[in-house]
C-alpha cells in the first residue's frame, strides 16, 4: 500500500513542479508582452518622425529647386502648382 502512496506523492510533486514552471512561464511571458508593447511604441515613433523627416526633405528639395534663376517659366509653374498643392494637403490636416 506504501508503494500507492509513494506513487501519488511523486505525482503530486511533479504536479507542483508543473504548476511552479507554468507561473513562472507566465511572468516571463507577461514581461515579454510588456517588452513587445514598449518596442512596437517606439517603432511607431520612429515611424512617425521618419515620415515627418521625409516630409520635410522632399519640402526643402523643393525650395531648393527654386532658388535657380535660370529655369524656365514652365518649371517654375510647376513649382508653384507644387507647393499649392502641399498647402491644401496642410489645410486639409489643420481641418481634422
Amino acid at each position: 500500500m506504501s508503494s500507492v502512496a509513494d506513487q501519488l506523492n511523486s505525482v503530486l510533486q511533479k504536479t507542483a513542479r508543473v504548476i511552479e514552471l507554468c507561473n513562472a512561464l507566465q511572468e516571463e511571458n507577461d514581461l515579454l508582452k510588456q517588452e513587445n508593447q514598449s518596442i512596437k511604441v517606439a517603432l511607431d515613433h520612429s515611424k512617425n518622425k521618419n515620415a515627418d523627416l521625409d516630409e520635410k526633405l522632399r519640402v526643402l528639395k523643393l525650395a531648393k529647386s527654386i532658388e535657380g534663376t535660370s529655369e524656365k517659366t514652365l518649371d517654375i509653374k510647376q513649382k508653384i502648382n507644387d507647393f499649392v498643392r502641399e498647402i491644401d494637403k496642410c489645410v486639409v490636416l489643420l481641418k481634422k
